[in-house]
């Protein structure tokens, strides 16, 4: 597919980024030295973002196969197997553990409290009790937190601008899962905000998924707001194809379903988010207690669209949308 990029990768790679060079960063590492971290997460394999961290942490001078091992461990969003995948990663003594995902890192600190853990992609790190707050995290957790509950707002405004006579929003949250009740109640007050009806379906299992795009149907839904968890990122293509099937607009909380047919998304820039877990790795093994280190939070947002998914829907993107977007999918 064509891509109109707005605001290029290089941008978010360049300059003030404090990226330093390869060559740079492998000087200042130890010679000899090999880190071995340990990778947990609530998903079922690697994907775009998985590579974009891996790139950075190159470019901070640890490189695969050189002087850097890492563990990864893939929970699939079963809790007792992400406890015994964060036990593991401690009975090997990895130096420090990145987690990925809400529930990976409630494993994580139940499974050590004196290895650094970096968190990455945890949508509420204090309401959720991993952290005591962001600018003093305690113990031996810190890492980046991506708003996604603080953002639902904004979501809910993005479509009213996208369907003007926008009522009834269909929303498929991740049930039991540990931000799913910060999630739906910014979400609630948003819709109460703009006289939106929610009619939120909670779902585990790929089963139900049919079960609740006929309840959509029976309601008269309009659009539909999809909750970042590892369920839906495993099954996003069914999502999208049941959605489009029902003509069903689509917002999700990061690109990745976009470009395989969502319509649109609107996030933290994960490029800028893996930068920054990969800087909080960096000055940890050069002396840096994760209880110095505060939460960080995005600073850049991006909004991409799929045009082709807005044609096969009928939609017009108005104006004000293309205005906004950061990319656009053609």
């Amino acid at each position: 597919m064509k891509r109109r990029s707005i605001i290029s990768a290089c941008a978010a790679l360049g300059a003030g980024t404090g990226i330093f060079t390869a060559s740079d960063a492998v000087r200042a590492q130890p010679a000899g030295k090999v880190w071995r971290i340990g990778f947990l997460s609530n998903g079922s394999g690697p994907d775009e973002t998985t590579a974009t961290l891996r790139a950075q942490l190159a470019a901070l001078g640890y490189q695969e196969g050189r002087n850097l091992v890492i563990e990864f461990r893939w929970g699939a969003g079963r809790e007792a197997r992400l406890q015994e995948l964060a036990s593991e990663l401690v009975r090997i003594k990895v130096e420090l553990i990145i987690i990925r995902g809400q529930q990976a890192a409630a494993a994580a600190k139940r499974a050590t409290d004196s290895i650094p853990i970096v968190m990455s992609l945890v949508a509420d790190p204090v309401g959720t009790g991993i952290v005591a707050s962001l600018a003093r995290p305690g113990g031996n957790i810190t890492g980046v937190s991506i708003m996604a509950t603080d953002l639902a707002g904004k979501r809910v405004q993005l479509l009213r601008e996208m369907l003007p006579k926008l009522v009834r929003v269909a929303v498929l949250v991740l049930k039991g899962g540990p931000a799913t009740p910060q999630f739906l109640e910014q979400l609630q007050g948003a819709a109460r905000q703009t006289g939106i009806t929610l009619a939120v379906q909670q779902v585990n299992e790929a089963e139900a998924l049919t079960g609740a795009f006929a309840a959509w149907r029976l309601e008269r839904s309009q659009a539909l707001i999809v909750q970042a968890s590892p369920f839906t990122a495993d099954h996003r293509k069914q999502i999208i194809e049941l959605a489009v099937h029902d003509r069903l607009p689509t917002i999700f909380e990061n690109r990745g379903p976009v470009d395989v047919g969502g319509l649109m998304s609107y996030g933290a820039n994960g490029i800028e988010l893996q930068r920054r877990v990969a800087s909080q790795v960096d000055k940890i093994f050069k002396g840096t207690k994760p209880a110095d280190l505060p939460v960080e939070q995005p600073t850049q947002f991006e909004m991409v669209i799929n045009l082709k998914t807005a044609t096969a829907l009928g939609l017009t993107v108005p104006h004000t949308i293309r205005l906004q977007a950061t990319e656009m999918i053609e």
